[in-house]
């Protein structure tokens, strides 16, 4: 009886110490370490957060086959860690995105991810005091006054703003200056862009700056009332930012009414990133003429692979081998397989200054995320991506595009301001 009592302490004994292992998040003898963090599969970002999951999924089974980080870069992972992606659905709501993240990271979670704008705002104080870095699929100017320690991998919204006015001013002909407006979204995501920042640059370059209009997020009924206050207001361009169930309905309104750069009401519309004319343009075709985003991803994903964009040929080829045929259209697929990358760079970097088994948040962040220097993406972001403690605004360059007959055109890459 006492043998088997004693087999029975040391078999507990085991599973208690194999079970601290797996829940470490690095495990010294199974060498996994975890990535990923909440998606928004529930809720207005489903699209864009299934699109992103595919990315990080097929981006995890590449690097732990192969162990390289991307076909063009030379770095390689090590050959005896395994990656494994972990992941929720936090709804888009910041109560169960804050209990997510204590449940993951108690499970050893080095590195995390945020879904969104309320996400951000919820947990960015809390990660910075962990020493926690995270990728985002949320780039709000509250992330760089002061910096946080969530990395953004496209330009902050305010910084698209700017680029969306200097590129307007280059084709004005008229001696009075321009007449703005926001007209974004009624939701921390929307309200981001509005800041006195970004209205003292718009003044300084020459934009008068005449208020503001909010459109819900997913409106119930056309937003004909703001559209209108334009009009009065005399309004000649306006920028914000919506998804596209806010940015699709809002233009075929201004169309209805006459608004745009041929109709009757001149005037242009300009929209951050995650207005992904890539999902715009197939559904209003010509009705979506004249509107801007800026910030966005190469306008040809996913039916083009040009060579010199070999971000866009990796991204197909990771869905033809891993997805059987089955292709992933939405443009945030080549979004999170570049939020995935930097994760596993950071902490590749990190465990060159500490064993894997002994690797800390603070570690990644310091030795990982802060010592990112021009990663390249292969041409998914406007320029490589670059990191440090008081520059998480990963790219330097904003990709201006716009929908002409029907179909997306590249207008340029303009120069971030960090007017922040």
């Amino acid at each position: 009886m006492f043998k088997i009592r004693s087999l029975l302490v040391v078999f507990v004994m085991v599973m208690v110490i194999g079970l601290f292992l797996f829940t470490s998040g690095a495990s010294a003898a199974g060498k996994t370490v975890f990535i990923g963090g909440t998606m928004s599969l529930t809720g207005p970002y489903a699209e864009d957060s299934a699109a992103i999951l595919a990315g990080f999924e097929d981006y995890v089974k590449y690097v732990n086959e192969t162990k390289q980080l991307a076909p063009w870069l030379k770095e390689k992972w090590p050959a005896d860690v395994t990656i494994e992606l972990l992941w929720r659905d936090d709804e888009l709501k910041p109560p169960k995105a804050l209990s997510i993240y204590e449940e993951l990271k108690a499970k050893g979670m080095l590195v995390y991810r945020i879904s969104g704008s309320p996400i951000a705002l919820a947990l960015m104080n809390k990660l910075k005091d962990d020493h926690v870095g995270a990728t985002s699929m949320a780039s709000g100017p509250y992330l760089l006054k002061p910096p946080k320690t969530i990395f953004p991998q496209y330009p902050i919204y305010t910084d698209e703003g700017a680029a969306f006015g200097e590129w307007f001013l280059k084709g004005w002909k008229e001696k009075r200056k321009p007449r703005f407006a926001f007209l974004t979204a009624d939701s921390p995501f929307g309200r981001s862009v509005e800041t006195p920042e970004l209205k003292a640059y718009l003044e300084k370059i020459g934009i008068e700056v005449v208020g503001s209009q909010y459109v819900p997020m997913v409106p119930t009924a056309a937003p004909t009332t703001q559209l209108m206050w334009l009009q009065q207001n005399k309004v000649d361009l306006t920028f914000g930012c919506m998804i596209n169930p806010g940015a699709q309905p809002t233009i075929k309104e201004a169309v209805r009414l006459g608004m745009g750069p041929d109709k009757a009401y001149k005037i242009i519309f300009g929209f951050a990133l995650p207005a992904h004319l890539q999902v715009f343009v197939p559904a209003m075709g010509d009705l979506g003429n004249g509107v801007i985003v800026a910030g966005g991803y190469p306008s040809h994903w996913p039916t083009v692979t040009k060579e010199d964009v070999p971000g866009i040929k990796f991204c197909n080829e990771l869905i033809n081998k891993y997805r059987s045929g089955k292709t992933v259209a939405h443009v945030m697929y080549p979004h999170g397989v570049v939020e995935a990358m930097i994760q596993v760079e950071a902490l590749r970097l990190a465990m060159q200054k500490t064993p894997l088994e002994k690797l800390k948040p603070i570690d990644v962040l310091q030795n990982g995320f802060y010592k990112i220097k021009n990663l390249s993406t292969g041409g998914i972001t406007s320029t490589p991506i670059t990191f440090g403690p008081n520059d998480v605004e990963g790219i330097d360059a904003i990709r201006m595009q716009q929908v002409q007959k029907g179909k997306i055109v590249e207008l340029g890459v303009y120069p971030t301001r960090h007017i922040y």
